[in-house]
């Protein structure tokens, strides 16, 4: 049987909304983030390398756990559903030696996880305040609120329809104007 990500889609656009007002805020005072949106693939390995939290998505508690210089802040959040099931976890890093030089680890360990996973990452830079959104080992730059929302929402939503091949569904996230480092 199929994992389904979201039963309710008025769920999935609230959870959506939260993640993205966060990312706005975080971004705008260049506070550095690195959350992850569980899709079909669990990651419970990944949430046992940090702290438990089970605690309903909020932008709010998304800002408070980056706040620099708190346990959590370095590592990275875990979403399934509609819950912020860990923080401060540590995500595999890419061995893509053709990325960027100018890419940190934040970035590393978000396409790391994508990699291996179905999951998404946005990620925050906190040297530039740049928003970016990792997905099956790409990593598509500076996002701003309605581009995030929107490709989330794209993405979300075709991994809840079951008829669309995988090959189709990668095609219709990544539109060809969209950068990819």
């Amino acid at each position: 049987m199929e994992k389904i990500i979201y039963e309710d889609e008025a769920v999935m656009h609230g959870v959506i909304n939260e993640i993205v007002n966060a990312a706005e805020q975080l971004a705008e005072e260049k506070t550095g983030a690195l959350i992850v949106i569980e899709q079909k693939t669990g990651l419970s390995d990944i949430i046992n390398t940090g702290t438990k939290i089970d605690a309903e998505v909020s932008s709010a508690l998304l800002q408070n756990i980056f706040v620099v210089n708190t346990p959590l802040h370095d590592g990275a959040t875990i979403i399934r559903n509609d819950r912020i099931i860990a923080a401060g976890c540590f995500l595999p890093l890419t061995a893509n030696d053709k990325l960027n030089k100018q890419l940190g680890t934040r970035h590393r360990a978000g396409i790391g996880v994508t990699e291996i996973t179905d999951c998404l990452t946005i990620i925050v830079s906190e040297e530039t305040g740049v928003i970016s959104l990792a997905v099956n080992g790409r990593l598509l730059r500076n996002y701003d609120k309605e581009k995030l929302r929107t490709i989330l929402v794209k993405i979300m939503k075709s991994r809840q329809n079951k008829k669309i091949s995988f090959k189709e569904r990668v095609k219709g996230w990544i539109s060809k104007k969209d950068k990819i480092s």
